[in-house]
């Protein structure tokens, strides 16, 4: 017999409205003994059903639902079917953007929480972090392989959010053979390379994309700074769009080498181009006390805050990386900065990069704003899947 969950009072909303998280604090009572990730019924209540979902016993998100009707089973038609639902709804961007790499599945967004597939050529790579993504592996193996027979799918779940799931970081080929590493994907006409094995993530941000092409709107005969730059992906663009100089900062050498190997599969003009192990916190310190400018810096820092603990030490850190960057800008200069952040909403964000412009005695005005491309698309209940802001700002 299914498990059920039965929630307190009025502690129904959230679902009624299609968000699928419950929380801990919202549980009244469960009926039965739920293992980790199995399917259990999530109850008002009055006892009036709500959705199925996956139990996870050690997370403060207690049930994820897969299905708010009551008529649906979880079984390989149910993925089969949200599966085909992900891809009908990209065909149209793949199309428009020539991509060979996208993000075919975005969890919650897509309707099935904790699982991204992004799909890079022939290899479909899977990060499976939730209790219940975890439990159906098989049958979303099995519907990927039926969907997409000429692909290999890697999986990589190694990261530390399962924790909280219970789980331990996994990673590994669940299917065919993984070509050669790093391999090119496509995407506007230039050719990426990711590695899916030791690549950042799933291995590559191609949540950027549209990013990317916006920057390089302002590039032209331009000193570009990329800064934590990776595989250089802004960087990429910028030559291509006909920057003068650019330099890719980061501190990992193996992206650094991606992003030289990058711009000549490309055939760009590498002589044009500077990748630079460092530091970047260090590296703008050194550029702003020595006077050196650049008419464009783009700043894509990682995520600096997991937790809501961490959001005010976020601040600062945001606040500090702008004020810095805006004073090695020219007087006009541009200025594309972003946060991952998810806890840290947009109008936050502005506020501090504001708050930088100030503590650094620029002028500065917000000519654009971007988010994450269209291939990671935010569930209309689902608010959280909004994380990626970028703000364009002309700096005086």
């Amino acid at each position: 017999m299914t498990a059920k969950i039965i929630l307190k009072r009025s502690r129904d909303k959230s679902l009624l409205r299609r968000h699928p998280w419950v929380f801990s604090n919202g549980v009244a009572d469960v009926q039965g003994k739920p293992g980790l990730g199995d399917t259990v019924e999530v109850l008002a209540s009055d006892g009036r059903w709500l959705g199925r979902g996956a139990y996870s016993p050690e997370s403060q998100i207690r049930v994820r639902i897969w299905t708010f009707n009551q008529d649906e089973k979880i079984d390989l038609d149910f993925f089969a079917g949200k599966l085909a639902r992900a891809q009908a709804g990209r065909d149209d961007l793949i199309a428009r953007d020539g991509l060979t790499g996208y993000r075919l599945v975005a969890g919650e967004s897509d309707g099935l929480p904790g699982i991204t597939i992004d799909r890079f050529a022939d290899v479909l790579v899977c990060q499976l972090l939730s209790a219940g993504a975890e439990s159906h592996r098989e049958l979303l193996v099995e519907a990927l392989k039926a969907q997409y027979p000429d692909c290999a799918i890697y999986e990589r779940s190694d990261v530390d959010v399962r924790k909280k799931e219970g789980l331990a970081p996994v990673k590994g080929l669940l299917h065919g053979t993984l070509p050669p590493q790093p391999m090119p994907f496509e995407e506007n006409g230039l050719k990426l390379l990711v590695n899916v094995e030791t690549g950042h993530k799933t291995g590559a941000y191609i949540d950027q994309r549209d990013n990317r092409l916006a920057a390089s709107r302002y590039v032209k005969g331009k000193r570009v700074l990329n800064c934590f730059s990776y595989t250089g992906g802004f960087g990429t663009y910028a030559l291509k769009a006909g920057a003068e100089e650019v330099i890719n900062a980061d501190v990992s050498k193996p992206a650094l080498a991606l992003a030289q190997q990058t711009a000549e599969l490309n055939g760009l003009d590498v002589a044009r181009l500077t990748n630079l192990d460092a530091d970047v916190f260090k590296l703008l310190r050194q550029y702003r006390d020595n006077g050196e400018q650049f008419d464009v810096i783009v700043l894509d820092p990682p995520k600096f805050a997991d937790n809501k603990a961490q959001l005010p030490g976020a601040c600062r850190g945001y606040k500090d990386i702008n004020m810095v960057a805006m004073r090695c800008l020219k007087p006009g200069g541009i200025l594309l900065t972003f946060s991952c952040s998810g806890l840290m909403d947009a109008p936050l964000f502005q506020k501090i990069v504001a708050d930088a412009a100030l503590d650094a005695h620029r002028e500065a005005q917000i000519v654009e704003k971007l988010t994450q491309a269209a291939d990671h698309p935010i569930g209309s209940a689902y608010p959280e899947g909004f994380y990626l802001k970028g703000l364009v700002l002309r700096v005086w």
